[in-house]
């Protein structure tokens, strides 16, 4: 049991070198801070990019043609045949849909823009998780009748309509005319692989005849039932499309597994470096405590001596030096979690607006017994050493 008055010893000795405490202090509080926010940042990161490929559909997959020849035949081309086949060949897939994207002007009053016009099949909007702002999407009438409507994205509508509401109005891309039923906005972007651009416009697929003169699919997606079906759902699609098609056709046929992998290694690359250098933070802080106290040790030899010739017994000395350096461990950690737990807070207003601070309470707890460890590790040999010194010749030290 540890004595009231060696306590009291410890605080006043760190009291009597508040610079030396404080310089031993940082350094421990440098690496605990690092620690948290090693698992901070790795637990946040990894929840950011898994809710962007769930926002997708974390079960998607998608296949596209990929030409080998300069004038391919149309036949070698996804169809609207290929997409009715998926569900009653493969069982795991829940629900598919096609699109297919050109680049052309759209002209509205006196305004003329570059646009991305998206011809699509039922069942896009579900698959895509598109978000309706205004309007509404299209439907199955739509569809059936080929009526000429339309869906802008928020920032193609705001181009186009700067000071009115777009539901209604009318554009012209190419020879027709659509009429403006609703705005939208993907839930999460696809990294690269989306067909939906910010110039994006949404039309049913039956009119990408008028533009191309054949009904063709430049996108399928294909949703699996589950997470674990996703690898047999991306290898039977790709069969799938070759059996339908002559021999030698390329598609490519992928899923968001490997975005989902890469962003996995990612985060723990990341999360070793931090690591690594919150343990040679923690251990470079360790070794200041053992340097300082070993040399108050030397300073306080006659202190030592003294008191031990009015009877305290060695024991006491080693408690009261491993105090002195568990506190100045403890105070640091304490200090140093604060830090890495207010610094993520601190970053939360610049960061996108899904991005959310995930802390995780047990690394917290590690990084304070980590510390406190630190200090009863690096601090045993200063004590042993001040619990072994001779009163006699301590007395006599200078």
């Amino acid at each position: 049991m540890i004595s009231s008055g060696t306590w009291m010893e410890a605080i006043r000795a760190l009291r009597a070198s508040k610079l030396r405490s404080i310089l031993s202090t940082l350094g421990v509080a440098i690496g605990s801070a690092c620690v948290v926010l090693v698992v901070t940042v790795s637990l946040s990161a990894k929840t950011y990019i898994t809710g962007l490929i769930e926002a997708v559909g974390s079960n998607l997959v998608y296949a596209e043609f990929v030409p080998g020849e300069a004038r391919p035949p149309f036949s070698d081309f996804l169809s609207p045949g290929d997409l009715e086949a998926i569900q009653p060949a493969i069982p795991e897939v829940t629900r598919v849909a096609g699109s297919h994207a050109r680049h052309l002007v759209v002209a509205a009053g006196s305004t003329e823009l570059p646009v991305n016009l998206v011809g699509v099949t039922a069942g896009f909007q579900g698959i895509r998780h598109l978000v309706i702002l205004r309007g509404r999407y299209l439907d199955d009438a739509d569809m059936e009748s080929h009526s000429k409507v339309c869906l802008l994205t928020e920032d193609l509508a705001r181009r186009l309509f700067p000071a009115d509401d777009p539901l209604g109005r009318t554009i012209r891309v190419g020879e027709l005319i659509y009429s403006v039923i609703g705005v939208f906005r993907e839930r999460g972007s696809t990294f690269g692989e989306s067909d939906i651009q910010r110039d994006s416009l949404l039309v049913p697929f039956s009119l990408i005849k008028n533009y191309v003169g054949v009904d063709l699919l430049l996108i399928i997606y294909a949703q699996a039932d589950r997470a674990e079906d996703v690898p047999l759902v991306t290898r039977e699609l790709g069969e799938l499309l070759r059996s339908r098609h002559r021999a030698g056709v390329k598609y490519n046929v992928q899923n968001l597994g490997s975005i989902l992998d890469a962003a996995r290694k990612i985060s723990m690359a990341l999360s070793i470096v931090l690591l690594v250098i919150g343990l040679i933070t923690l251990t470079i802080g360790g070794v200041n405590i053992m340097n300082i106290m070993l040399v108050t040790v030397t300073e306080r030899t006659r202190e030592i001596g003294l008191r031990k010739a009015v009877g305290a017994r060695g024991l006491d000395i080693r408690y009261q030096f491993l105090l002195e350096a568990v506190m100045i461990s403890c105070i640091g950690a304490v200090a140093g979690i604060l830090v890495g737990i207010a610094i993520p807070l601190l970053a939360q207003p610049f960061l996108p607006g899904n991005f959310s601070v995930r802390f995780a309470w047990l690394s917290i707890l590690i990084a304070f017994v980590v510390c406190c460890t630190v200090g009863i590790v690096f601090g045993y040999l200063p004590a042993e050493r001040a619990a072994k010194l001779e009163p006699t010749e301590a007395l006599r030290h200078e």
